[in-house]
């Protein structure tokens, strides 16, 4: 048998941290139809891949609100009030985390992110603070699920593929780590994570934790 995975690489929007644009604008169109349409249309997801992929939100801004000037005070909050994009951690994905950090293991994340709203997030959940590194992908202006950003990912903190083990809700960016060599577990729910990464080795007990620190 081939030895465990000694380090655990996490996506954080959508595993760690609950997000979705709908979260900020339905707050502001009351309507659910125009509410689909906007984000079918005007804030798309695509849009949206813009800013992760390093562009600026001056830029991305004025761009879309030169082509749907009827919504500019409402393209405008995203930026004005991104943070309400994220309805709060996943739970359990932190509490699992954070066993991995109480055993030892070490913790990375590769995660398309903007760059410009990545440090005040860090600022609003500390816990993404405890990384030992992490690849933003609007700070090195490539996304996944390129095999580019996992190949600096490997290189720029100089780990093997087959030490790591990739977490993630997007199977695109699962089928892009396992052709780099890394193992990666698909995203469904804290519980099935839990289980997928003691079936890996990867993950003890929370009573061997405890019953380690108590010992320390």
């Amino acid at each position: 048998m081939s030895a465990a995975p000694r380090i655990v690489v996490f996506d954080i929007g959508n595993v760690l941290l609950r997000w979705d644009m709908r979260f900020l604008f339905e707050k502001v169109i009351a309507d659910r139809c125009e509410l689909d349409r906007f984000l079918g249309e005007v804030c798309t997801l695509a849009w949206h891949g813009e800013l992760d992929a390093g562009a600026t939100y001056a830029d991305a801004i004025a761009d879309l609100t030169a082509r749907f000037p009827a919504y500019a005070d409402i393209i405008a909050l995203y930026d004005q009030r991104w943070q309400e994009t994220i309805s709060g951690p996943i739970d359990g994905s932190v509490a699992i985390l954070e066993r991995l950090r109480a055993a030892g293991v070490r913790t990375f994340a590769i995660t398309n992110f903007p760059a410009e709203k990545f440090d005040e997030t860090c600022a609003l959940y500390p816990f993404l603070a405890g990384f030992e590194g992490v690849i933003v992908s609007g700070r090195e202006r490539i996304v996944k699920p390129s095999p580019a950003i996992f190949a600096l990912f490997l290189e720029r903190f100089g780990l093997a593929a087959s030490d790591c083990v990739f977490i993630d809700d997007n199977v695109a960016n699962i089928a892009a780590a396992r052709d780099v060599g890394m193992t990666a577990l698909w995203f469904e729910t804290p519980d099935k994570l839990a289980r997928d990464l003691r079936a890996l080795g990867c993950l003890p007990d929370a009573s061997a934790i405890a019953g380690g620190q108590a010992a320390g």
